[in-house]
């Protein structure tokens, strides 16, 4: 019900903006007490949806500018719908980077309090490892994400045919030739910005493309920013074709992640942004697993494997992201698969 009062209260905002609470709640015209709408409005503001102007008894209320991005939209009930019935922003975005996402937080008070409590965790764990047992859970790690990450882009191996490919270089029978490459190519991947850790601070283009031209070798693409057009399965969103357009994006981007102070925003935005501007023909979203990754380790911040994340759900919050610049289902699975890596390798 606490949902349903919710959603009501903010689409009367949006239609009737600048009115007070007592105003919203003669407006709703339903049964719901005036104290609770007083307390789910202190609570849309505290998820950064609804804006109080002034003080007091004279406060007004707005939908927060950050609302298209953060408000909570029912993947299933949205992708019940096929491509072609769906409302999208269905062109690149340009005023996303620098006029949006520059001004906004993307996580509310209570996430920044559980995502800093799991890394105090995190801290504390790998304090009683040694540098044995430590490198021994990243390994795992490792394995685990290059398996995830390469799953996600439709390879075939299964997690223990991964373990054998990465640990004794034993191939799996009947398997592609480039499926055994892709986890290999993660695996270098990740060697490096282990042993690299500062090569990603700060962010720039040329660097993104390093760990991208690492990740596709011997895979048959091409390196660098694309300079044809692209295609995404499962959606209408068309991401820029222009090559100038698409390294200002990149340029953008790693301003961005550079001038933010939080670490889980840097890695929440390259894991989004590299993903949404699509500057390589492909490897993009497993270039934005990598870097992110790189972002987290060269703060002390523990990796993500993504290893319990379902696949569709995963590729269903990006495209949420690509068609509504709506960010709040994959924000959910960063911080639900940040968790779970705090908690299973350290």
């Amino acid at each position: 019900m606490g949902s349903d009062i919710s959603k009501n209260i903010l689409d009367f905002i949006k239609t009737n903006p600048s009115l007070s609470s007592k105003e919203i709640h003669a407006g709703l015209k339903s049964e719901v007490g005036y104290a609770t709408v007083k307390r789910i409005l202190a609570k849309l503001i505290s998820e950064n949806l609804v804006l109080p102007i002034g003080k007091g008894r004279g406060t007004k209320y707005m939908i927060d500018p950050t609302f298209e991005l953060l408000y909570p939209i029912d993947v299933e009930v949205y992708f019940g719908k096929e491509i072609d019935e769906r409302e999208i922003k269905d062109s690149f975005n340009l005023l996303l980077i620098k006029d949006v996402l520059s001004k906004i937080e993307l996580f509310t008070a209570e996430e920044h309090l559980q995502l800093a409590t799991l890394q105090k965790k995190y801290q504390e764990n790998i304090a009683e490892l040694s540098e044995v047992e430590y490198k021994k859970e990243l390994e795992r790690l490792a394995i685990d994400l290059s398996w995830k990450s390469s799953q996600i882009e439709g390879n075939t191996y299964s997690l223990l045919e991964t373990e054998r490919l990465l640990k004794d270089k034993e191939t799996a029978q009947g398997k592609p030739k480039d499926d055994a490459i892709m986890l290999l190519n993660h695996k270098d991947a990740l060697d490096f910005i282990i042993a690299n850790p500062e090569y990603l601070t700060p962010l720039t283009i040329s660097t993104i493309e390093d760990i991208h031209s690492l990740l596709i070798k011997d895979l048959g693409v091409d390196r660098n920013i694309r300079r044809r057009r692209v295609g995404i399965s499962g959606t209408n969103y068309k991401p820029l074709d222009n090559e100038y357009q698409i390294r200002e994006a990149l340029t953008d981007l790693c301003e961005l992640v550079n001038n933010r102070d939080n670490v889980f925003e840097k890695a929440l935005l390259v894991l989004l942004l590299i993903s949404y501007i699509q500057p390589f023909g492909d490897g993009n979203k497993r270039t934005a697993r990598i870097v992110s990754n790189a972002i987290l380790m060269h703060n002390g911040y523990c990796p993500i494997s993504f290893r319990t994340i379902d696949s569709v759900e995963y590729k269903k919050a990006m495209l949420l992201f690509y068609e509504q610049n709506n960010l709040a289902a994959f924000k959910k699975i960063f911080i639900s698969q940040f968790e779970f890596a705090v908690k299973t390798y350290f």
